[in-house]
């Protein structure tokens, strides 16, 4: 059997990590088995559609790299991909089921299901649909049709039990009269999500349906479904939530954003697939970093794991560190370019290297390379050690001012700014922390001399001069610190 499986958002907000992760999941299963990965819009809610969000879910998808084999955009055998563009087939399935008696029509108002509900709350039952319009004489319902009242379809819930066999989960037994009568196409003409789905697996050939955890209840209609319209129904596969790291359901407060918004953040996209990936599914191996290919040959859909999953913001930063310092220099130095975009090509060139082992995120970019595209300013907060006074900072600058003088910048400068500490009585460190915010106006910077060799003799020259300048210019005699 050639695998076809499909993510199919709804566009009524911005794609998340979660739902990017069922996307990931089903691109890696369809990959590794050769078959094929559809990106399917189900877009008939239209109280809640967003034009905008189809967009945002799309580029999504392409900066995870998850471009789809048939969709919106690229066509394939079953269009159209958009479901308010399939209306007929899924009128004609409902039509159908009509008339076989597994659905009917319900002309119950709005304000009627509204006290249905609060009644039901006020008596401390279960919510759902009491069956009202369930056997209501076909005379009856013709007449009410005829003369325009408006209706909704729903399935008609048989007695017994449905099972539901999940590739993972195993076999899960519903009772039915657990079950409401769903509604299937809403008196707009609309389908839910049920019926539409549904139709549209079965249309477009989809042998394996890889969806959230969340839907595992709704799992027994669509089987029923299945079965009432006389088709094979596919291979399940409910993935394990996603939690936050106290074990509540993911949400903002965990820091979870919409999914581009981490590539505002500064993150690779190749580390938040290789994240994704590893929220319940593991490889095995003991090894975490893992590229997309690498993933696609290693995913096995049958180890994907039943308990939930627990977002880790820190294991997110670490996976993102190891895939930037994995990237080629050239590489590294083009996706920091957006972050730094004053820095000429040949300083952020030689720059790459001396930051690319100590970054996190790209972000991290200009508080480590702003000292190349503008002299700090300010106070030099500081830029005199605990230990030692303002007078006594000026001298080692002028000493460590002498050293730089005497020959180029960069790391064969070590032994006579050595030998200045050891003048002073001061530790070499302290020598090199006074030089670093002279010189960069920040405590964090690339390997100090090698830096300097960046800024090259004069400007090294000019900026020491400047806070030598600035520490002789405290008013009233007031220390820096």
């Amino acid at each position: 059997m050639k695998v076809r499986d499909r993510y199919a958002p709804s566009p009524t907000g911005a794609l998340h990590p979660g739902n990017a992760r069922s996307a990931l999941f089903n691109y890696l299963f369809a990959h590794r088995e050769e078959g094929t990965f559809i990106l399917r819009i189900e877009d008939t809610d239209r109280r809640r559609h967003d034009d905008g969000s189809l967009a945002t879910i799309m580029e999504g998808l392409r900066w995870l790299g998850l471009e789809w084999d048939e969709g919106p955009e690229r066509g394939g055998p079953h269009e159209p991909y958009f479901q308010s563009e399939r209306l007929p087939l899924y009128q004609a399935a409902a039509d159908r089921l009509v008339a076989t008696g597994d659905a009917y029509r319900c002309f119950c108002t709005p304000e009627r299901l509204e006290e249905l509900r609060r009644s039901q709350e006020r008596a401390h039952m279960p919510p759902g649909y009491d069956g009202r319009c369930r056997d209501l004489d076909p005379a009856v319902v013709a007449g009410r049709v005829a003369a325009g009242d408006r209706a909704v379809i729903r399935m008609r819930v048989p007695g017994g039990s449905t099972a539901v066999v999940d590739l993972v989960r195993g076999t899960s037994e519903f009772a039915n009269a657990t079950l409401d009568d769903q509604v299937l196409v809403k008196s707009d003409g609309y389908p839910t999500y049920h019926l539409a789905s549904v139709v549209d697996d079965h249309e477009m050939d989809i042998t394996h349906v890889v969806r959230g955890d969340e839907w595992l209840p709704s799992a027994p209609k669509h089987v029923l479904l299945y079965g009432m319209l006389g088709w094979e129904p596919p291979v399940f596969v409910h993935l394990p939530l996603v939690l936050g790291p106290d074990r509540a359901k993911l949400s903002k407060r965990h820091g979870a954003v919409a999914l581009l918004e981490y590539r505002d953040l500064g993150y690779l996209p190749e580390a938040m697939v290789n994240f994704l990936a590893l929220l319940g599914w593991s490889p095995g191996t003991g090894d975490d970093f893992m590229t997309l290919p690498q993933l696609v040959q290693a995913f096995d859909i049958e180890k994907v794991q039943v308990s939930p999953a627990v977002f880790d913001a820190a294991k997110l930063d670490h996976l993102n560190g190891q895939h930037i310092r994995a990237l080629p220099p050239e590489e590294f130095a083009a996706r920091v370019r957006p972050w730094v975009p004053e820095l000429r090509e040949e300083l952020l060139a030689a720059a790459a290297p001396l930051v690319q082992e100590r970054m996190t995120r790209l972000t991290e970019a200009p508080g480590l390379l702003g000292f190349l595209v503008a002299a700090p300013d300010g106070g030099r907060d500081g830029i005199v050690p605990k230990k030692h006074d303002r007078a006594a900072t000026i001298e080692v600058l002028r000493d460590a001012r002498a050293v730089f003088a005497g020959a180029d910048p960069g790391p064969g400068l070590e032994p006579g700014l050595r030998d200045v500490a050891t003048r002073h009585d001061w530790k070499f460190g302290e020598v090199m922390m006074t030089l670093r915010i002279a010189l960069t106006g920040s405590p964090v910077t690339p390997p100090l001399l090698e830096s300097a060799a960046l800024l090259g003799q004069e400007e090294v020259l000019g900026r020491i001069d400047a806070s030598v300048a600035a520490l002789e210019g405290a008013a009233g005699g007031k220390e820096a610190s």
